[in-house]
């Protein structure tokens, strides 16, 4: 029996119950997703959104015993607005500086600094695995308070910087009742596709602003034409993908729709050629905050020193045995060292 309930992921206690739980549909909890048929979920997401909603709810929890204050997320956004406001509007709220943001030294950094961002905005950024990219690459829990953004642990460090943002802009629309769960989402696919392309120029232009993208652009001559250096020239920049920074081009009239169809050939013919990424090897510890973020991971830290949890309920939540705790603590504690004005607005 416990085989069976380690293979199925579920409590064991299940097996003890009279009937089986009612356990409302998945596709009531996150956005319409492209690709996914609500209810239809494969095996891994369905799991990586149970984990995903029972750690939200733990969180709030926590909170509760501790007797602090659940955050809230207060930005709004309304499909009748232009995107280009909203990134802007969100963009400013999340309080990256220009100049922080291209004297990041490497895509890692600006990944956890545009996370940090995001989580003290009052939303949860989560990390999710062994989900494949054809499936998801992110998606939103809407749930208030304490709404999720949630990224697929397979991307590179810049492509979860615009799948994050992304999200966050669902959530703002979410906000203001411009977007509802999956299975409530009836809208048809024309509609739903430009609700989709609010949230990509949305995104795009919280991550290059107008004004840095000019600035950019004229660093580099004002090419006529863009090939693929150029482009990554300009995605290094910013530290996105050359896709993203392709396409902010073309929504900027930097350029031209043909140019970009052109561009966007050649460089899906460029990433055939490219050899896999081999992902980094991180400790327990390291995975634990990866997959449910900081703040997540200190406020278990914190209701275990004040008595509020076990040990053993603490290593439940983080997914970590106990042995790897201190380590933990070392590991938050020397993130906390970094200055908090990093990559914020004066």
């Amino acid at each position: 029996m416990e085989k069976l309930a380690q293979v199925l992921r579920r409590p064991l206690s299940i097996f003890f119950l009279h009937r089986p739980p009612q356990i409302p549909p998945l596709a009531t909890e996150y956005r319409r997703l492209p690709g996914v048929r609500p209810g239809h979920e494969s095996p891994e997401l369905r799991l990586a959104l149970r984990q995903m909603l029972t750690r939200r709810e733990n969180a709030i929890n926590l909170l509760g015993e501790l007797g602090q204050p659940v955050p809230e997320f207060r930005l709004r956004a309304h499909l009748d607005e232009p995107p280009g406001e909203v990134g802007r509007r969100l963009r400013d709220a999340l309080g990256i500086d220009i100049a922080a943001q291209v004297a990041w030294p490497d895509a890692w950094r600006a990944w956890a600094g545009w996370r940090t961002a995001a989580e003290r905005l009052g939303v949860l950024v989560f990390v999710f695995s062994r989900v494949a990219l054809d499936e998801v690459r992110g998606l939103a829990l809407l749930r208030a308070p304490l709404p999720v953004a949630a990224i697929n642990g397979k991307e590179i460090p810049e492509t979860k910087i615009y799948t994050l943002v992304h999200e966050v802009v669902h959530l703002m629309l979410a906000a203001s009742n411009q977007e509802g769960p999956a299975t409530e989402d009836t809208r048809p696919a024309r509609e739903w596709a430009a609700v989709e392309r609010f949230a990509e120029i949305a995104a795009s232009r919280a991550l290059i602003p107008e004004d840095g993208l000019q600035a950019a652009v004229l660093n580099l001559g004002q090419p006529r034409s863009w090939d693929i250096a150029g482009v990554r020239r300009v995605a290094r920049r910013f530290r996105v993908t050359p896709l993203a920074a392709a396409t902010r081009l073309r929504e900027s009239g930097l350029m031209t729709w043909e140019a970009y169809r052109h561009w966007r050939a050649a460089w899906e013919e460029h990433v055939k050629t490219l050899p896999p990424r081999k992902g980094g090897i991180a400790s327990p510890a390291e995975k634990a905050v990866k997959r449910a973020g900081r703040p997540f991971a200190q406020l278990v830290l914190e209701a275990l020193s004040a008595n509020r949890i076990t040990s053993l309920e603490a290593a439940r939540y983080l997914e970590l045995k106990f042995d790897h705790f201190d380590e933990l603590r070392s590991n938050l504690a020397a993130a906390r060292a970094i200055p908090s004005t990093e990559g914020r607005r004066p």
